[in-house]
This record gives C-alpha cells, structure tokens and sequence, in this order.
C-alpha cells in the first residue's frame, strides 16, 4: 500500500491501511438519472492487439510491492498482490468496464437477475455449464452458500474484516437444477452485484480452519485461466500458470511472475531485466521516456539523438538533482561516481526496451481536514480551508508534468466516466479568498489577536505528546523533513502582496444564502424532513458570514489568533521515496492557506507510521492520502464518510471515516441508496449524499491519481488499466512482427 493510493476494500479490511463555499441547491439535486454520462478524464493504455496477433507461450514477470501474505481477500492483511491473483485464479462473477461499471461475466454466468423483489429480493443466477473447479467439481449452490455463511458475520470463529452485503441474505439455495442458485434476502440490497467477486470454493469457506489458515498460503481449488503453481516469500516471487481445465479462452502466457520488487527499485529491475511489467513513479518514468528519446522513437528527435556519454552525464545529473556542469566537475574528481553513471548509462540503454503506458487511476488524492477537535471542529474553519484551495492549480502541479489530463475531482463517490459521477463541488464552493477571510471572521480568528506566550507553549507541548513519533521522525529524516511553519520567513513575498484594504468587503456570493440552502437540502425529494442542522456535529446556529460581512484587513500579513491562541494546523505527511509529490501538493496547499491567515506546522513522518499512528488516530489537522473509487458506492464508501459514534467506552467509533466528519442525513442517504432496486433512483441518492458530504467540508477531493505503468514495448494488452478488471488471458507478447497499439517492430520480449 502506498500513501496517495489506498485500495478501498483492503481499507475496509483493516485499519492500518496505506501504501496519498457556497451551498447551492441545485448542487445538491445533482444530475438526473437520464442525463448523459461524463467519460473518463483519461482512456485505458494497455497496448491493445487481438489474439490472434499474439505468441502462444512466454513467462510476464510483473511486479508487485510485497508477496502477499494471504491468499484469502476477505482477511485483514489482504493486499493488492492478493486481489491481483485472485483474479487471475478464481471466479469474479461481475467484472469492470473501461468506464468503470459491472458487467456480467459470461465465462461464469449465464444470466443472474433480481427476479423477486416482494415480499423479499430473490437473486436467481444461472451458471455456466462448463464452470468446474480445477478438481473437476462444479461450481455451484454449495459454494455460494459456504461463502455467505463465512461472510455474514454470524459466527465469530471466522476472521473476516468485512460482511457488507452478506449479512443481508437470509438464504442460499439451489433451483431448479445444479446451474441454478437462487440467494434471497432479508432486507433489499441494491449492490448485490458486488457479492461472490471473488468466490472460493467451499473448501476454502466451509470451515474456520480452512478460512483463517487454510487459504493464507495455498488453495486446494481454483478456477480461472491460471492456476496457483508456487509462492515462494523467500525468493519474493509467486508463480502462475495456464490452467489446463479452463473452459474459456485459453491465456495466451504459459506463466505469469509476480515478482517483489520496491517501488524506488523498479527502473533498475526493469534495466536488469527482472521484469517486464511494473507500476511506476513520474521520476522513473521520466527516466525510460528519455531513453526512448535518446533511443530515438519518440516524437521530437533529431539526428544525433543517440544515447552519448555526455548525454547520459546530463541525465544522470539532472536525476540527482544536480547541475549538468556541476555534476561534471564532481565525477570528473571522484571515481565513485564515474561508476555511478556508467552504472547509469547501461540502464538507459537497458531501458530503450520499454515505454510508459499512462492513464489515471480510479483513485483521487484528498486533503482531509480532521474535524474532531481544534480549530477545524468548526465548519467555518473547515470551509475557508476549502475555500482558499486552487483545486485547478494543484492538479495541474501533480498532472500537468505527465501529460495527463489536469481536472479536478468533482465528487467523493464516483470518478468521471462512472454513472453515479456527478461534478458536487458546487455544494461547497471553488476557490474564493474573500469568502474563506469573512468565514474566519465570523468564527472568531482575527488578525493580529494577542497571543500569551504561555499558551503558545502550552499549545505545543499538547501537539509534541499527542503525535507520537512525529519528532522523532523529523530528527531521522533529511535536513529539509523537519517541522517548520509555513510563511514564517515572508516578509515580503505572497502574504505581503495579498493584502487587503479594511474597507474591502467580501463578494457578495457563495456563502451569505448557506442557512436558507442547508434548510432545503436537508429535504428529501419526497418531502421527508431530516434531523435539524443545528444539531449536526460541527455545526453551530449562524455559522456562517452574513452578506457583506467585510473580510479581515490584512489578514494575510500575519497568523490569524482567537483566545490567545494563533490558528496554525498540524499538517502530517509521510517522508518516504514515492510521496515527493504529496510533498510538493502539501507546499502548495500551505503557501494557499497562508495567503488568508492560516498557517501549517508539516510534520513528516515514516512511512509506517504515518497512518497506524496519525491519520487511523487523529493525531493531525491537515493530511494527504487516497482513495478509490468504487463501483458499489453505497455499500463501499459508507463506512469511510459515516458520522462518528460515541462507543461503549467512550471513545469514539469512527469506522473509516478518519476525518471525523458526519452527518445523519449522509447516512440516511446511504441507508435508502443501499436499499433501493432501483439503479438510477439509487445512484441518485448517492448525488445526494456527496454533495452533503461536500458540504460538511471534512474531505477536499483534488485530483484523479496517475497511472504510470512501464511495459516492453512487444508487450500486448496490459499496462495501465484505468477502471477496468485485467483480461489475464489475452495478455502475452505479440509475434516477430505483429504490430500493436505504440508498438516498435521487432522489439524483443521475454518468451
């Protein structure tokens, strides 16, 4: 798991997870279920060829951050190496488009349709005929079963993280033969189509023993187009191959390699030719798209363009942050690095043989604002911090560089090209520095508030015990990974350019109609009245700046202060290799904030610390991570936007939702999206629901992650994915030849 990229039922499965305005009431109708569908911010990148332009055979090495340490997805320590072979091993009854949506999958079922949905929702699936596990047995009812009594959370002797879903059947039987399974129940269930992706077979799932400990290194069955041969943690490397007994298309690959290998170890594993697949950072990838510069088959290059020492000098030297001239003086005296670049040179040419398949991940990158306590327990604060953010500008810092599409994220539940994507950030407001001042204002933090020099102290003896190895972790880091405030040096830079003239007045927009907006969206379409705002966590009867409420003069000249305390915000970030750009996201996001008064204290920890012992524990006000987008919303983000609960001993039970944030409304629309059959009424209650989650500003969606994926350049159908499940059959290497979508005849592969 990585910081900015989360994968969300894996959140689900456990806590330590991690691997990064105005309220209109139009906004929050969103769109309605016929309108048109937005499509992804970028298209898949996978080098797509037909079959039959593909070689029978040949071992894909790909990479992956760690050998998973189960086989079973529904136990805590599941990871994406797990997810990943489980779908290439296993049955996934529904699979993802490229836009991101359920489709049947047809080597396993023939049809599965909501037959019965009064007096309860029946489920009839009809199976494929030809779906065996690979010891002959059909698949069928007894498996399902199996999985939903292991599932349902109704007997304790089964380690699961999670039964969303399964705790709403009441029954699993056969039909009118052995391809039919007929699953009804309790309650209506709109998501159904997320159940049994993956399914085991009932020798995983039909006692405890096998689920806890059975299926963590090996499964007795499979039932894909490959089939587990090996995991082996000592070599770091699980072994896959074609399925002898599979029905459907034969995979073109004999073999598929996951092979471990660290994320800031990658280009060199790919020079030494120890994989030909692997998920890449923008520096590595700057690193291959200039060897194919050099190589000279990318757009641009001239004569000459071949790979010289003195070319290879530069790049070495601009990789390590240095001057070309300057790194030229520096190994020209030590010999250690004459060897560096050398060393360097080889794996430029090594890399030629590869290309860079980009597109965005279904995950976004978020500020999340912690709204438990201090300063951002007030909505006011927490919409001025929105208020103040460039959401445009900080896409375009992490985007823009890579050629990839610089939108921002418009909603918390679905990613554009979804159909519950709907652009909600109107609920909250764009970026807006008079409105976020005059928030600040009426919530008390003015500029140039006396500040007691004990209270401070006292402040920052509470922050250094609360955040534990936050300290310590700045003292281990590099010089520039200590705590430090934002602004506190400028003098004359930004804060003294944006100052303001006290008679200036604040735009007369965005917040001054909150109350009246809030009174309407807190109505339902069909009238229903829901809980007062007034009794909502965080919020407090007149909230917000009256119209022409004038914002505070020279409020960016300096920290704004209320009670003798100045409003500085924790801003905890993690300080390992692949986070450079939350870094730099993070800096940003500080100079923006600092330009209305708020200043931010950046703690960077390590990385296994960063969300066991911050984000999980609230120990920090500002933070970065990701998450997924999913295509069951209702049952998948409920539990990461849930309003907190005091638990039975008196500590607060926050689920997922490490903001803090909530509100009962968000979780009546979840409840009624949940449970309505309905598709479009349903993801129209998701609408809903985000842009009050929007609203309540305890999370600041940005930007949609890159996805940038190095493959060999005879490398067919694989790469950079996007929203859609991976074809494992049809990847394989094209023939001497063929031709393929960015494809450089006669490049080699491995066979």
């Amino acid at each position: 798991m990585t910081h900015d990229g989360v994968g969300l039922r894996a959140v689900m499965r456990s806590v330590a997870f991690l691997t990064a305005g105005a309220l209109a009431v139009p906004a929050l109708a969103a769109c309605s279920a016929d309108e048109e569908v937005a499509k992804p911010v970028a298209a898949q990148d996978i080098a797509p060829a037909t079959r039959d332009r593909i070689e029978d055979g040949g071992t894909l090495r790909w990479a992956v951050d760690v050998v998973p340490q189960t086989l079973n997805t529904f136990q805590a320590d599941a990871d994406a190496g797990t997810s990943r072979i489980a779908g290439a091993v296993l049955p996934s009854l529904y699979r993802l488009d490229s836009n991101g949506t359920p489709q049947l999958n047809p080597d396993y079922l023939e049809s599965a349709k909501i037959v019965e949905s009064e007096p309860k929702q029946v489920v009839l699936y009809k199976l494929n005929q030809q779906a065996v596990w690979s010891d002959g047995r059909e698949i069928g009812a007894a498996d399902f079963a199996a999985q939903w009594r292991a599932l349902s959370g109704k007997d304790s002797a089964y380690w699961t993280a999670r039964n969303a879903g399964y705790d709403r059947i009441e029954k699993i039987e056969q039909g009118k033969n052995n391809l039919e399974v007929r699953v009804t129940f309790s309650r209506p269930y709109a998501d159904w189509k997320s159940l049994f992706s993956p399914l085991y077979p009932k020798d995983v799932m039909g006692t405890a023993d096998a689920f806890n400990d059975g299926a963590r290194t090996k499964l007795q069955a499979t039932a894909g187009p490959f089939t587990l041969q090996k995991i082996d943690h000592k070599d770091g490397q699980v072994l896959l191959t074609r399925n002898p007994h599979w029905w459907g298309r034969p995979a073109k690959l004999s073999e598929i390699a996951l092979v471990a290998v660290p994320r800031d170890k990658r280009a060199e594993a790919l020079a030494a030719d120890k994989v030909d697949l692997a998920e890449i950072d923008p520096e590595e990838a700057g690193r291959i798209t200039l060897a194919a510069h050099d190589k000279g088959t990318a757009p641009l290059q001239g004569p000459g363009s071949e790979l010289t020492p003195a070319k290879a000098l530069r790049s070495w030297a601009v990789a390590h942050g240095s001057d070309a001239k300057a790194a030229s003086d520096e190994i020209k005296a030590r010999k250690e690095q004459r060897t560096a670049v050398a060393t360097y040179v080889g794996q430029q040419t090594a890399l030629r043989d590869f290309v860079v398949r980009k597109s965005l991940e279904p995950a976004y990158t978020q500020l999340a604002l912690n709204g438990s306590e201090g300063p951002l327990a007030d909505e006011r604060v927490r919409r001025a911090v929105a208020r103040a953010i460039n959401r445009d500008e900080l896409a375009k810092i992490v985007l823009g560089p890579l050629g990839l599409p610089a939108v921002p994220v418009g909603s918390h539940l679905a990613l554009s090209g979804q159909p519950a994507y709907a652009d909600n950030s109107g609920a909250l407001g764009g970026q807006d520095t008079k409105e976020a001042q005059a928030l600040l204002a009426d919530a008390g933090w003015v500029p140039g508030g006396p500040v007691s020099e004990q209270r401070q102290k006292k402040d920052k003896d509470k922050d250094k015990a609360a955040g534990p190895e936050g300290k310590k972790a700045d003292s281990d880091a590099d010089t520039d990974d200590g705590t430090f405030i934002v602004g506190e040096d400028d003098k004359n830079g930004e804060a003294g350019r944006d100052k303001k003239d006290p008679k200036d007045h604040a735009e007369k927009q965005g917040n001054h109609g909150k109350q009246h907006a809030d009174d309407q969206a807190d109505k339902d379409l069909d009238g229903r009245q829901y809980a007062p705002r007034d009794n909502r966590q965080g919020g407090a009867p007149g909230a917000y700046a009256p119209k022409g409420t004038a914002a505070p003069a020279g409020a960016a000249a300096g920290a704004l202060a209320k009670d003798g305390k100045a409003l500085t915000l924790r801003f905890v970030l993690p300080s390992g290799p692949g986070s450079e750009s939350l870094r730099t996201v993070a800096d940003e996001i500080s100079r923006m904030l600092e330009r209305i008064g708020i200043r931010t204290e950046t703690s960077k920890v390590p990385d296994d610390s960063y969300f066991k012992d911050h984000i999980a524990s609230g120990q920090y006000d500002l933070a970065l991570y990701s998450w997924p987008a999913s295509a069951f919303p209702a049952t998948d983000a409920r539990p990461i936007y849930a309003k907190p609960v005091p638990a039975a001993d008196g500590s607060l039970a926050v689920e997922q939702n490490y903001t803090r944030v909530g509100t009962d409304q968000v979780d009546q629309l979840f409840d009624q999206a949940i449970a309505t059959l309905d598709e479009d009424e349903s993801r129209s209650l998701v609408r809903k629901a985000d842009a009050r989650i929007w609203a309540a500003a305890g999370s600041i969606p940005l930007y949609q992650r890159p996805q940038l994926t190095a493959t060999r350049l005879n490398l067919a159908n694989a790469g950079s994915f996007g929203f859609q499940t991976p074809l494992y059959e049809n990847m394989g290497f094209l023939k001497k030849g063929a031709q393929g979508a960015q494809q450089t005849p006669g490049s080699p592969g491995k066979k």
